[in-house]
């Protein structure tokens, strides 16, 4: 069963067209023909969640000084010129220089090759898409504002654009999530963990997105009035039922089968936890908290990961031991449509040439190989509390692992690699699990991924986007190293 995403994903994209003003007289109804070719284009975007504002065909400097305050006013995500045949770069260099937003050259000709022994000039000028894309590009240097892409293909029936155009789409959606997103910071770090240490103000100036100092009594308030027999945590302990299994415990004597006490406890912790966001407006959750010992606050901070593992696979990324950067990196993840789960490296199997890639707590369910399992556990290893706990294998198949990490100059850094899940053997204690498999092999691999200087927590995916990642840490301006 997949959870529906509750968060309704979307970017700003803006297209102009370019071409040269002196042709259209030159040329009877090439102008035409050339709106037709943007309009093609248009046509195509339609096909993603994106909200499109077309700024019509710049032809002249004139037109692009007019232009500009319109393109500047909306607000864009990213923006598209389309270069429908040869134009002068006074077109692009004008509105180039004033914007800070991600800008990709698209260069569709309609035909695949000219029909030579036919050909004429005007036939030259419909399929003259790349001619100007060398003069754009080296004026966007020369202006310090390069452009983030260059697609080059056919109008029509190439799959190879059209999955440009829609990974760029895609990083438009991720741009427009971490720019306008609420991430909420409860509590504080557990103390040992040094890498959890996050600026807040380093986070908004780096990703866009707003860190919301909270309190964990912003959640109690609901926990201490829903009580077990309450019709929202009846619906919500049917909802928990529906979504995993409960067996009997297997080789851990830390595991035992799911109690009727611990369900009750994991689904009023949900339903507070829902209803507590929904409060702040928040889009995302980083947490650490240990209450006093026997506490109902205890209780509380201590039972999130059913409810946290349901938001995770409704696209509200949710990081336990207050990991910021993690949480941000899983928002990039899941708004890149291949999951975010919370993840670190447990023991290597050297014999699968492998390396157990999981966590205790919550997960992305989504990705489950299968239904997942919840378990009661009699303690939570190396934190206060005990409760239910989630367990799968995650699907096999290709995975993407994104870490942010903070160099010595406190800017941030991402490290991206990509391998495989594969199947083998998991221990069963109530925590994920799945071997990862890593180039060239698995001591180098992670020789190479500690090097780098990684939080130790990443966000895992299902599919291979480190190239798409990079590309989001070009935008951002962010050191990406694919390991």
């Amino acid at each position: 069963m997949k959870i529906q995403s509750m968060k309704s994903i979307t970017a700003n994209v803006g297209v102009f067209g370019v071409g040269l003003d002196t042709y259209w007289e030159q040329f009877d109804g090439l102008y035409d023909y050339m709106r037709k070719k943007q309009d093609v284009f248009l046509r195509k975007l339609q096909k993603y969640p994106v909200y499109v504002k077309d700024f019509g065909i710049i032809d002249n400097a004139q037109k692009a000084y007019a232009a500009l305050p319109a393109i500047k006013a909306a607000n864009l995500d990213l923006l598209f010129v389309d270069m429908l045949t040869y134009a002068t770069s006074s077109t692009f260099g004008i509105i180039v220089r004033e914007l800070e937003i991600p800008i990709v050259l698209v260069a569709l000709q309609p035909l695949p090759a000219m029909d030579y022994e036919k050909a004429s000039t005007y036939m030259q000028l419909c399929n003259d898409d790349l001619c100007a894309v060398p003069e754009f590009t080296g004026v966007a240097v020369r202006m310090g504002k390069p452009v983030s892409s260059i697609i080059l293909g056919m109008l029509e029936n190439d799959p190879a654009a059209d999955a440009e155009i829609a990974e760029w789409c895609t990083i438009a959606c991720v741009i427009n999530s971490l720019k306008y997103s609420r991430i909420g910071l409860l509590g504080h770090v557990l103390e040992a963990m040094l890498d959890m240490h996050t600026d807040p103000t380093a986070v908004t100036a780096a990703f866009g997105c707003h860190v919301v100092q909270c309190e964990a009594e912003d959640v109690m308030k609901y926990f201490r009035i829903l009580k077990p027999d309450d019709p929202e945590v009846a619906n919500m302990k049917n909802r928990i039922l529906s979504f995993f299994d409960t067996p009997e415990p297997v080789s851990d004597p830390v595991t035992m089968k799911l109690t009727e006490t611990d369900l009750d406890t994991a689904a009023r912790a949900s339903m507070a936890l829902e209803k507590f966001i929904k409060e702040k407006g928040l889009d995302g959750l980083a947490y650490y908290y240990e209450a006093e010992e026997g506490s109902e606050m205890r209780k509380l901070l201590s039972n999130f990961i059913v409810g946290n593992s349901l938001l995770i696979s409704a696209g509200f990324p949710m990081c336990g031991e207050y990991d910021l950067k993690t949480c941000i990196a899983m928002m990039i993840m899941e708004r890149l449509g291949c999951g975010g789960s919370f993840a670190e490296f447990h023991p290597i199997d050297f014999t699968r040439d492998s390396v157990l890639v999981g966590h205790d707590g919550p997960h992305h369910l989504n990705l489950s190989n299968g239904k997942p399992v919840l378990r009661s556990l009699k303690k939570y290893h190396g934190k206060p509390g005990f409760g239910a706990s989630v367990e799968f294998n995650i699907k096999v198949g290709p995975i993407t692992m994104l870490s942010i990490g903070v160099k010595a100059d406190g800017k941030f850094k991402m490290i991206v690699a990509e391998g495989e899940s594969i199947t083998g053997p998991v221990p069963p204690t109530g925590n994920t699990n799945t071997h990862g498999k890593f180039q060239p092999d698995v001591r180098t691999f992670l020789k190479r991924w500690c090097a780098e200087g990684p939080t130790h927590h990443f966000a895992l995916g299902a599919g291979h986007t480190a190239a798409t990642v990079k590309k989001i840490g070009n935008i951002l301006d962010i050191e990406t190293v694919i390991v």
